[in-house]
């Protein structure tokens, strides 16, 4: 899988360069770099946004940094519900099949 995700950005890259060049220079090598949060504190609360704004096209990428980064399945089993009450139901149960399809079964993972 994290191969098909480098292709993929290797293909936008060719359609959008500035792009993914501020991405990785700005919000990967600069704003995820800063020490006035922990990466796994910016992967909570990029996971929350991704959740509130219904973007799932980009979740899957960031759960997957996100456990890298030191937070539990049962943390954004948490976060996945917290967040239903404040930016809606169907989001938070599409994140959650973003969840199941990208990170399996919690039973699994232990």
């Amino acid at each position: 899988m994290a191969e098909q995700r480098q292709q993929l950005r290797e293909r936008v890259r060719t359609i959008v360069p500035t792009l993914v060049h501020y991405t990785d220079t700005v919000l990967l090598g600069e704003v995820w770099e800063r020490a006035e949060l922990s990466k796994r504190d910016r992967s909570l609360i990029t996971i929350a946004a991704l959740v509130a704004t219904y973007r799932p096209e980009a979740l899957a990428d960031h759960l997957v940094l996100g456990r890298s980064n030191g937070v539990t399945y049962a943390e954004i089993s948490e976060l996945i519900t917290h967040v239903a009450f404040y930016a809606g139901w169907p989001a938070s149960m599409a994140a959650a099949r973003v969840a199941l399809e990208t990170l399996g079964e919690p039973a699994k993972l232990k």
